[in-house]
């Protein structure tokens, strides 16, 4: 399959952009969007703490994988994927072979200062956040590179800028072996 003509899948930790980023590029080259986290809640009728809450990670782990998988399949997407996607192999895998991967990459401490007000972040609700995005960065990072077919790193510059640089990164012929 030729993924460069495909799907595109944004992956990163959590208050990086993904929905942000993937609404605007979905809108830019007239596909379709979807943030899996939204499509769980949805389906579900709760919110992400409510099914920690009630399933626990791994429960929520089970819903994401079977949303993963379906939402790969459909054609001509871009899809923002939740921070912990590529904790599962199977996601990883569904997300490498059915689309462009790109990993929004960003230091723990510009995310921290961008959640630290989200109460809707199961995993941040901890005495010390930002050691808590510092553990989960160290553990994902090396799982995002691995996932990933190109990797855009995300600053302190407005969105804008960041979306500038996600059409050139897509744009670029053999985007696929930058960054690896």
């Amino acid at each position: 399959m030729d993924t460069m003509a495909g799907n595109f899948f944004l992956i990163g930790l959590m208050g990086v952009g993904k929905t942000t980023l993937g609404r605007q590029l979905a809108q830019h080259l007239h596909y379709d969007f979807y943030d899996s986290d939204h499509v769980i809640c949805e389906r579900t009728g709760v919110s992400i703490p409510t099914i920690f809450e009630l399933e626990g990670e791994q429960g929520f782990r089970a819903r994401e994988i079977a949303v993963i998988d379906e939402l790969t399949r459909l054609p001509r997407i871009v899809l923002a994927s939740g921070g912990g996607v590529v904790t599962q192999e199977a996601n990883r895998q569904s997300l490498r072979d059915r689309g462009t991967v790109i990993y929004l990459h960003a230091q723990p401490e510009l995310l921290w200062e961008r959640t630290r007000y989200d109460r809707n972040r199961p995993l941040l609700q901890v005495a010390d956040p930002l050691a808590k995005l510092t553990e989960l960065y160290q553990a994902r990072d090396p799982l995002y590179r691995a996932t990933a077919h190109c990797v855009l790193d995300v600053g302190h510059q407005r969105c804008q800028h960041t979306f500038k640089q996600l059409l050139q990164l897509i744009s670029t012929p053999h985007h696929a072996h930058a960054h690896r």
